[in-house]
């Protein structure tokens, strides 16, 4: 299925979710491989770009083979907020988002992230404030609500869309939640049926036929996949085969999987170098070849691993 987002077109509606920490640009550049038809940077701080943080411009580097892409932005100064959008609007995204999703500590207490679902004045001043300097469509990702006693995802995305907001993508669990529990797919189906643009489904998609569920349980226009597409940038082929034919497509065996964690290495040890990279890619391992049979001693020797030689042999040598 099409999704268009502004007017920016998609070849499907299968979403990398942003994620700190793991959608850097290598797993990025998988995902897409995979068949992901819009990709999402890390979370980039509005202040950090004033501020000229150096690790910020890490973070906003993307390249022309990722694109569509967006880039997800946070705070909750409007005016900082929308004039950081407007500095890097140029840049190589074809999406501006802003993030009232994150449920972490430390940017929740700056009253930031989920913290604005709070706060639905704000919102409706950060969001009017970006669609008023950006020229690119805008996209907000946020959550149920903030705990079982706020639940206002409808709210907020009735407030998006009069902001003049492209699309919305809703995490069905409240801040409260964190990652635990179940997603509620009924708080998607309200959004959808509450407002016109399009709404993104996320939470809790880690098979095809999850995929197939909500899409028929919510009526959602679009799927954002976040923890089930780590080690696993195949979910994306896997999903849209199986909404195509109905027919479900083997998963990697363990020849692919070594593949995938070599190329994937070798793309982190060529933007971070050999040190930095090899140290990126143990979590990545660990997602990689998690409940793969004797698969344990291949996560436990990689913390002991610090160059692709030694990262070589280790899956030569492994046992899984």
């Amino acid at each position: 299925m099409n999704l268009q987002i502004g007017n920016v077109k998609l070849e499907n509606n299968l979403i990398l979710a942003p994620m700190a920490g793991v959608t850097d640009q290598p797993f990025r550049l998988l995902c897409r491989e995979q068949g992901c038809g819009l990709l999402y940077t890390e979370m980039v701080s509005a202040k950090a770009i004033l501020y000229n943080n150096k690790n910020t411009k890490e973070l906003l580097r993307v390249e022309s083979k990722e694109r569509p892409i967006a880039v997800q932005l946070f705070g909750s100064d409007p005016e900082i907020v929308s004039e950081m959008a407007a500095k890097i609007e140029d840049g190589p995204f074809d999406l501006i988002d802003f993030n009232m999703g994150c449920p972490v500590p430390k940017v929740v207490n700056n009253g930031e992230g989920s913290a604005l679902m709070k706060n639905p004045q704000l919102v409706e001043k950060i969001l009017s404030a970006l669609t008023k300097k950006v020229k690119k469509p805008v996209t907000v990702k946020f959550r149920k609500g903030f705990d079982e006693h706020q639940i206002n995802a409808v709210e907020i995305g009735k407030i998006a869309e009069q902001c003049g907001i492209a699309a919305v993508a809703v995490h069905g669990r409240t801040r409260e939640q964190f990652y635990s529990g179940k997603a509620d797919w009924q708080i998607l189906r309200q959004v959808k049926e509450a407002i016109r643009i399009p709404v993104i489904g996320n939470g809790d998609i880690f098979t095809p036929k999850d995929a197939k569920q909500m899409l028929e349980e919510t009526g959602c226009d679009g799927l954002m996949i976040g923890r089930g597409a780590r080690g696993n940038p195949w979910i994306f082929g896997r999903i849209q085969h199986y909404l195509d034919t109905g027919k479900l497509l083997p998963e990697p065996d363990k020849e692919h999987i070594c593949q995938m964690i070599l190329r994937h290495a070798q793309m982190q040890v060529q933007l971070k170098g050999e040190n930095m990279g090899i140290k990126e890619m143990r979590k990545h391992i660990a997602w990689y070849t998690a409940g793969l049979p004797h698969s344990a001693a291949v996560r436990r020797q990689c913390n002991q691993v610090e160059t692709m030689e030694e990262l070589e042999k280790l899956l030569e040598n492994s046992g899984f």
